[in-house]
């Protein structure tokens, strides 16, 4: 399997630092609010573990954490996090799966994939809503975001992220053009400059998919999930339950 991550992962975690400033208060409230008990959360395309570490200081104690991550580049900075606090050590298992094909465990707390969607074919996506109907336990949750665009559109070349370490300076620029019916090609871009002038950069292209927030509630809804915003609209934070829960 391709890995898109294989050259982009050395620059990710300085690229999404300032996004999980809002991000991380918001998924500790919603997860705060379970009321499920102490069984396993399970974190889908943990990435780099800044969602791992949100998932232990919200709910403290000794209750299992699993941090799926396919990218082996990713997955070095993720065991990286882990290793060096205790807590998530003791806490964190790291699984090289996908948020597809990774076995959901039964009396699930909750399950975290965030900025994941978009790697999801659509037939993968409904088989996530079907396995976390299944194995959430009463009262468990399912927390996804809904990121722009929702259709597919062009997305003119933007900077994302800037961020200085040291002597270097560290961009990260997105561009995307429609590639299929629900699907997006993005262009990333990261830059690394001194002074101004550019040392070196490195391009990657993949593939997401897309679908608007009421095709994914209906998605859900087929497989006994009810879906609803929440937090502040523009982290597009979305919460799922069992219908009636």
């Amino acid at each position: 399997m391709v890995d898109p991550y294989e050259r982009s992962a050395e620059y990710l975690d300085l690229m999404i630092a300032g996004a999980w400033e809002a991000l991380a208060p918001a998924l500790s409230g919603v997860l705060q609010e379970v009321k499920a008990g102490t069984g396993p959360v399970v974190d889908l395309g943990a990435g780099t573990g800044r969602g791992a570490a949100v998932i232990c200081a919200a709910l403290p104690g000794d209750g299992p954490v699993l941090a799926v991550e396919p990218s082996a580049a990713m997955r070095a900075v993720l065991l990286a996090r882990v290793h060096d606090d205790p807590e998530l050590r003791s806490r964190v298992t790291v699984l090289a799966d996908d948020a597809a094909r990774t076995p959901l465990p039964d009396g699930t707390r909750a399950i975290v994939a965030l900025n994941v969607l978009g790697h999801l074919p659509p037939a993968e996506r409904r088989a996530l809503w079907a396995s976390a109907a299944h194995r959430l336990a009463p009262g468990g949750v399912l927390v996804v975001n809904v990121t722009p665009p929702v259709r597919p559109e062009r997305v003119p070349r933007t900077r994302m992220a800037s961020v200085a370490v040291g002597a270097l300076h560290y961009e990260g620029w997105g561009s995307a053009e429609p590639s299929g019916d629900a699907e997006i090609t993005w262009r990333m871009e990261y830059r690394v400059l001194r002074d101004g002038r550019p040392l070196s950069e490195v391009t990657v292209d993949y593939r997401w998919w897309v679908a608007s927030e009421s095709t994914l509630a209906e998605e859900a809804a087929t497989a006994g999930l009810a879906m609803r915003p929440v937090g502040e609209p523009g982290l597009g934070l979305h919460l799922l339950t069992r219908q009636g829960a």
